[in-house]
């Protein structure tokens, strides 16, 4: 099977409840969509940064995310892991707001995902 990184936001979207804002609600859709009729195809992996960012804010909401983390294999964050992050930052351009998606770039690619 082929891997899969799931970032905080499908962990998100699949936890959160309806809203009315019409992109918002469009995500969660298919994102609910996907988890329910394609997860089952592929190895899923998270790591310590969406197990962090899905364990941050309010605790009921917390923990209604940390549910869809079970069973789901987290890598871990290191030193290299900062480094290629720290790179792809300086490198590519990225504006310094988006560290926490160079991690998850990094890890995924450090973990040689699929997808």
């Amino acid at each position: 099977m082929s891997s899969v990184y799931l970032e905080t936001s499908v962990i998100g979207y699949s936890a959160s409840r309806p809203g009315s804002d019409i992109v918002f609600a469009s995500n969660r859709l298919l994102t609910l969509r996907w988890w329910d009729d394609h997860r089952e195809r592929f190895d899923l992996f998270v790591s310590e940064a969406v197990v962090d960012e899905c364990s941050a804010g309010d605790p009921v909401a917390a923990s209604e995310r940390l549910v869809f983390l079970d069973e789901i294999p987290v890598l871990a964050i290191n030193s290299d892991t900062q480094i290629l992050a720290q790179d792809l930052l300086r490198r590519v351009g990225l504006p310094p707001k988006a560290a926490i998606d160079a991690i998850h770039i990094a890890i995924a690619a450090q973990n040689k995902m699929d997808y």
